[in-house]
């Protein structure tokens, strides 16, 4: 396992569920507080707070609290980490379904 596969283990982890990818979601329209990123959850806060700290950890969002109020922003660089790892996945799948073109084309001429 390399260091950059923790990360985006991570990274998965966080997003494979529903609630967190909804949250990412709604970041990409800006800063959010946490009342107003749980609202359209029905679940008990502390449980919420949980999502957003594996977010957290993953390092696809940010907090910063101002008095009473804990604020979350997107960190755009986490995601484009693993959106480079996503784009050299299909660039491989791209080659080698084209290598299958090409061999089942050539397979059919003869």
């Amino acid at each position: 396992m390399t260091n950059q596969s923790i990360p985006l283990d991570r990274i998965f982890q966080a997003l494979s569920d529903p609630t967190r990818r909804a949250v990412v979601e709604r970041l990409t329209l800006g800063p959010a507080s946490v009342s107003e990123l749980a609202r359209p959850f029905s679940m008990a806060l502390p449980s919420f707070s949980q999502h957003l700290n594996v977010l957290e950890e993953s390092g696809l969002v940010v907090s910063r609290k101002s008095g009473r109020v804990r604020t979350y922003a997107l960190e755009t660089e986490t995601l484009a980490g693993a959106q480079d790892w996503l784009q050299l996945q299909r660039d491989k799948w791209t080659r080698r379904l084209d290598q299958l073109d090409s061999y089942l084309l050539q397979m059919t001429e003869t």
